[in-house]
């Protein structure tokens, strides 16, 4: 089955273009908004334009790749936009990946340039590329032309490379295009009215590809983007505050936390118009009531961020998971079986994906690139399908619903991850004899990997050991949430692993010890509900039991209401036990109790009163 979505048959456009056009209609208008910071239009055109001149004079162009390793913040959107003005196409790259990770990625990218600030140079000081660190070349920069460089931009050049999770043990490149690009923001704005009223957010990780698709359509429609700090952005109770505080009419957030701010409460009157949400599977219906849209998206990497949308209604029959819309424009979409035939309406196939949305290929690797792009055989000989490996059918009403994976290629919290990557990492330790990583959803919604590990004959593994070696090589969304060791693997008639005999992962750490104060008490609780335990000793790792970074923001904003701390998400990952954390919250209790007038100081002790007397009523 074919489902098509035309253009809207406005001319292409190019994104630096366009938001050149809006800072000389609109200088004044506030282009990036911070916590910190303020950049209007006209100050953002500047600032880019002083860069790309300074680019341009050490070598950028069509087709070259600069690498950018800074900090979700205004300075990351004027270099991105600096390198395409340049002619050039970017490389995002997240900084708290590991070190070994960036390096490769540069390596592998063919990466000559590379910008990041002056504490982040000597990471990188030994690699054959040139490095610009905008705070130490800041005079430089200040000095070049505030004109737009003379550089030739074309629909067909380089946009950006996105690096996603690779079945080979490495991560892999995707190109995407100038025009890839424009037809996204085109058909962004064009489905969501964006003009100079919208306010929109940037909370994705820079390395994400969501987060071109929440800086882009903005910026080219004069609207104002807003930055927002990384505990707010995975914290939906403070994440919807946030929003509404702001005015926010349009943001953007991973599926996880979606799903959680449509089951909050919101006023009526809400400034936000649209969540568009992606990256996993939906599993929530929004509630009726909701006062503002709830759009599900679909789309891999390859295929420019998205290549279907819709709005998931709160009245349709719940007979499934939410459907992910249909094409949006320029994009056609095949459902075919393994012999490349179309299939009929409601019969499952593999979703395939052509239009102006499919990207170059992969970044040097034109036998993977043959593998999935594809020619489409119902087209032209120019046309092209990317085989997503996603499997999916036509629903009566014509939108698509997402069925699964074919391969072992996995969503974690909205990040694509390849199973054989871990693998591959796992594998080079000699202690590791055989292993096997999966993902296991026990609870709907809660992805965690588990890995099975069989031991080498002489060695016997240590878990702290592997889970450094995996931290060194790997982001943290790929860490295996528990270790599971085994004396060899289960196998099938046909000698495959068993994946439906391997055995559950015990949730128990070591010897059960109880907690052993209120403050411990009371925690204990907060962290049996949030990682939904039947018991935890006070010093089991939360990491180790499943715990992440959209958990750890949970278990943060609980400890704030049941005890009045005001904790950070580091001091979960820095102390990440009951008896850790329990030290940690009476030692800021100490801090803001100190700083606390006596009315203030009552209430606190009053609240926390509260919180171990209702533990105590429960038992």
């Amino acid at each position: 089955m074919q489902i098509d979505k035309k253009d809207s048959g406005s001319q292409l456009q190019l994104v630096p273009q366009m938001i050149a056009n809006q800072a000389a209609h609109n200088p004044e208008r506030i282009a990036l908004a911070s916590d910190s910071e303020q950049l209007t239009y006209g100050e953002l055109d500047l600032h880019a334009k002083r860069l790309a001149n300074y680019l341009r004079s050490l070598g950028a162009g069509p087709d070259i790749l600069i690498a950018i390793c800074l900090e979700r913040s205004p300075q990351f959107v004027v270099a991105a936009l600096a390198v395409m003005q340049s002619g050039a196409a970017y490389l995002p790259m997240d900084l708290t990946h590991p070190a070994e990770r960036l390096r490769f990625i540069i390596k592998d990218a063919g990466v000559s340039l590379l910008i990041t600030q002056s504490e982040y140079v000597n990471s990188f000081a030994d690699l054959d590329l040139r490095i610009i660190g905008l705070d130490g070349e800041k005079e430089m920069i200040a000095q070049q032309p505030a004109e737009s460089p003379e550089a030739k931009m074309e629909a067909e050049a380089l946009a950006y490379v996105i690096y996603t999770s690779g079945s080979t043990g490495q991560p892999k490149g995707v190109e995407i295009t100038q025009r890839n690009l424009s037809n996204l923001v085109a058909w962004h704005t064009r489905a969501f009215a964006l003009d100079s009223s919208a306010r929109g957010t940037f909370q994705a990780s820079v390395a994400f590809d969501a987060a071109g698709w929440e800086i882009w359509p903005l910026l080219t429609a004069g609207g104002t983007l807003y930055l927002l700090d990384d505990f707010t952005r995975i914290s939906p109770a403070a994440l919807r505050d946030w929003l509404i505080e702001h005015q926010i009419t349009i943001s953007f957030a991973p599926t996880a936390v979606a799903e959680e701010l449509i089951s909050l409460r919101w006023p009526n009157e809400s400034p936000l118009q649209f969540l568009l949400t992606g990256g996993d599977t939906l599993h929530r219906y929004p509630p009726t009531g909701l006062p503002f849209s709830l759009i599900n998206n679909y789309g891999p990497t390859e295929c420019t961020v998205v290549a279907t949308s819709g709005l998931v209604q709160a009245d349709r029959p719940h007979s499934g998971l939410p459907p992910i819309g249909l094409p949006i424009d320029g994009v056609r979409l095949r459902i075919l079986d393994e012999k490349l035939r179309e299939v009929p309406n409601g019969v499952p196939g593999e979703i395939y994906i052509g239009g102006d949305c499919v990207g170059r290929g992969y970044r040097k690797r034109p036998d993977l690139t043959n593998q999935r792009f594809i020619a489409d055989p119902f087209g032209t000989k120019e046309d092209r399908l990317y085989r997503t490996g996603d499997l999916g059918r036509i629903l009566p009403n014509g939108e698509i619903a997402f069925l699964g994976r074919l391969d072992d290629q996995v969503k974690i919290r909205g990040n694509r991850v390849e199973l054989n990557e871990i693998n591959a990492v796992l594998g080079e330790h000699p202690s590791v004899k055989a292993s096997i990583v999966i993902v296991r959803e026990d609870f709907p919604g809660d992805k965690r990997l588990v890995t099975y590990i069989v031991p080498a004959t002489d060695r016997q593994p240590n878990e702290e050991t592997l889970r450094r070696v995996i931290r060194h090589r790997l982001p943290d969304y790929m860490e295996p949430s528990a270790f599971v060791w085994l004396d060899s693997l289960p196998l099938t008639s046909n000698g495959k692993v068993d994946r439906e005999a391997l055995p559950l992962p015990s949730t128990q750490e070591g010897e059960l010890v109880g907690p052993r104060t209120p403050v411990e008490e009371v925690l204990a609780d907060i962290i049996m509900e949030v990682l939904k335990l039947d018991r935890v000793s006070v010093h089991d790792d939360f990491f180790h039991l499943g715990a992440h970074s959209l958990l750890g923001a949970q278990i943060v904003a609980r400890v704030r209401e049941r005890f009045g701390a005001e904790l950070k998400l580091l001091d979960v990952f820095d102390a990440p036990t009951v008896a850790e954390l329990a030290t940690r919250i009476e030692q800021t209790l100490t801090v803001q109790l100190e700083a606390m007038t006596e009315a203030e100081v009552n209430a606190a002790f009053a609240t926390l009163n509260e919180a171990t007397a209702d533990r105590t009523d429960s038992r």
